[in-house]
């Protein structure tokens, strides 16, 4: 009996400690897992401010390039757009035009450039815009004729014409140096791309380009015309004022006052004592 009472214990006493190990573990457990949560609580509290600075640096950053992707606000419209056609015929100058038109609220000035000033040019070159004018800029440009079996779609690629436009104040007159002096402000409006048209098939765009042109010229004749005369001022109702008519009157009043003078007989001298 002593013999299995001994056995008896000895095995519980292995039971016991075999149970009592994963409470060992567990302590252990726990301690890490404490020591783990007070490094997390260490590091959460010095977290955010990283955070914080980043979110700062990633939203200014995110702003910057949103303010580079948004599209200028273009203050003019060009008609046609992206393009002028030109009529081919090598060895010549021809011509195209562009309507220009201020859309914007204030008075605006436009330039021209192109990346072959010696054979193209506009005219007129600029021009300041109250908002809603519009003019027809007609573009000069000379073909060269073909080299080495050239195409024309060479030739298209080798010419660019830009328009650039600046916000001024008020009615002013135009000088380039406009645009040299305020470089910060210029827009680029538009970068139009040479479309070369066969004279001798007619076309939409011919028929067009043909409209703008005598419109151009008929804008052109008209600018050089003296201003026309607004004739008579009328105040008040039927009350009609010519200046001509009343200098002539003055002159004419002039006129016979002097005559008048000149009858009247020059009185004889007195006599000498």
């Amino acid at each position: 009996m002593a013999i299995g009472a001994e056995h008896k214990s000895q095995s519980d006493g292995r039971v016991w400690g075999f149970f009592k190990l994963p409470f060992r573990q567990t302590g252990n457990a726990t301690g890490t897992t404490s020591s783990s949560s007070l490094s997390s609580s260490l590091y959460g509290e010095t977290q955010p401010q990283n955070e914080g600075s980043n979110r700062h640096a990633s939203a200014n950053s995110v702003s910057a390039v949103a303010k580079s992707l948004l599209p200028t606000r273009r203050r003019l419209k060009l008609d046609p757009a992206n393009k002028l056609y030109f009529p081919y015929e090598p060895g010549k100058q021809v011509r195209s035009a562009v309507r220009i038109k201020n859309t914007s609220k204030s008075y605006a000035a436009f330039k021209f450039q192109t990346t072959a000033p010696k054979s193209c040019f506009m005219r007129p070159p600029g021009a300041i815009l109250a908002p809603g004018e519009g003019i027809i800029a007609t573009v000069f440009k000379f073909v060269e004729p073909p080299e080495n079996n050239e195409k024309p779609m060479d030739q298209k690629r080798k010419v660019k014409f830009k328009i650039m436009s600046l916000k001024v104040k008020g009615p002013m007159d135009y000088v380039s140096e406009l645009f040299d002096d305020l470089k910060d402000q210029v827009a680029i409006e538009q970068i139009l791309r040479v479309v070369f048209l066969d004279p001798g098939r007619p076309c939409p765009a011919l028929e067009k380009l043909k409209r703008q042109l005598a419109d151009a010229d008929a804008e052109l004749e008209a600018r050089k015309k003296p201003p026309e005369d607004a004739g008579p001022k009328i105040i008040g109702e039927g009350l009609v004022i010519d200046e001509w008519k009343e200098r002539r009157e003055r002159y004419l009043a002039r006129q016979q006052v002097e005559e008048a003078k000149a009858r009247v007989p020059i009185s004889a001298a007195p006599p000498r004592d």
